[in-house]
């Protein structure tokens, strides 16, 4: 249990990179006047509707002119814009820190709740069913492809895939996207174009889910395609590599198999590497699912993000978000660091 310590303060280390990208997040928020723009923006909408509210009751101009005045120096206030950005906006981080998000002030969640924790929490499995589902895809891809490639290197089919994974690490993801609904949804009328149910949506139950399944087979293809061409020629690469080691033809020189051979041999020995692309993968897949969920209308946290910046910007949805993405970039470098440990029993912290 000698390597414990060691991870307990790699821990410690990960959540002060948390911690620093959220501050400065909340500075450049801040010290670019963003923030200010936002909650103006929204100080405006409200003043708006108040103004309209009391034209029904104060005739007089001039008096009706002083109420709402008032009332803008009252959301002025309780906004906090009556103050400076940097003594404002510490307070934003610690309430996001203790997890206390507040309320957001332009989106809600299906259920009508403005909490902000409520809002993510209802997005978030939405986006895990999506990243997870491509990423089990993508890693059995790889892994059986790109063992496959480095058996046979330099042949017409190791070629032919790598050319493929050049092409499949250059698509953006919302062409691709948009080019798979032109194609199975207009073109071939196979899959839903977006969303994540019909209408009207199925009853609770196993016809619901698999309706969810349905119409998550576009941007569950879209996100395989455009992430399994660099990580199938990653592995590739690294049990290439490994494959020219002196143990690996001492196994083959004994007459094992060549499925052992890869199995034992090979992919054991390179699983730290194609495991830390794997899950590297994982965190960068998130950015991606802005642009995917975008295009296909899926209700997951990277639609959450676009609508919280494209619409009128909701400034804590958007540092909870950010929080959140970081917080499992965060997770999934523990969870690395758990697993050299675990894949390769050279690796011991001291």
């Amino acid at each position: 249990m000698s390597f414990v310590r060691p991870l307990a303060v790699r821990a410690v280390t990960l959540i002060g990179v948390l911690l620093a990208v959220l501050v400065l997040l909340v500075v450049s928020l801040g010290a670019t006047g963003f923030s200010d723009r936002m909650l103006r923006a929204v100080v405006g909408e409200e003043v708006r509707g108040l103004r309209t509210a009391l034209a029904e009751t104060i005739r007089d101009p001039v008096e009706l002119e002083r109420a709402v005045e008032a009332q803008r120096g009252e959301l002025e206030r309780f906004y906090g814009l009556d103050r400076s950005w940097y003594t404002r906006l510490p307070d934003t981080v610690l309430r996001v820190i203790t997890l206390d998000l507040g309320e957001a002030r332009t989106l809600k969640s299906s259920s009508g709740s403005r909490r902000v924790s409520d809002i993510i929490l209802e997005r978030l499995p939405n986006t895990a069913l999506l990243i997870t589902t491509a990423l089990v895809i993508t890693a059995a891809i790889g892994l059986v492809v790109g063992s496959t490639m480095a058996a046979r290197a330099g042949t017409k089919l190791d070629r032919a895939l790598s050319y493929f994974a050049a092409t499949s690490f250059a698509i953006p993801a919302w062409w691709l996207g948009i080019l798979m609904i032109l194609l199975f949804a207009f073109q071939l009328r196979l899959l839903p174009a977006g969303g994540m149910y019909s209408t009207p949506p199925p009853e609770a139950g196993l016809l619901r889910f698999l309706d969810l399944l349905w119409h998550a087979v576009l941007p569950v293809f879209s996100l395989v395609l455009v992430t399994v061409g660099p990580y199938l020629y990653s592995v590739r690469t690294m049990t290439l590599s490994v494959a020219q080691e002196d143990h690996v033809m001492v196994a083959r020189a004994k007459g094992l198999p060549e499925g052992v051979v890869v199995r034992r041999h090979i992919l054991r020995v390179a699983a730290p590497p194609i495991v830390t692309g794997l899950i590297l993968g994982l965190t960068s897949s998130l950015g991606g699912s802005i642009l995917i969920e975008t295009v296909f209308n899926w209700r997951g946290m990277g639609r959450l993000y676009f609508d919280a910046v494209a619409g009128t910007p909701d400034e804590a949805v958007i540092v909870a978000l950010t929080f959140v993405f970081t917080l499992l970039y965060v997770a999934a470098r523990w969870l690395l660091e758990v697993l050299y440990v675990l894949l390769d029993p050279r690796v011991r912290y001291t």
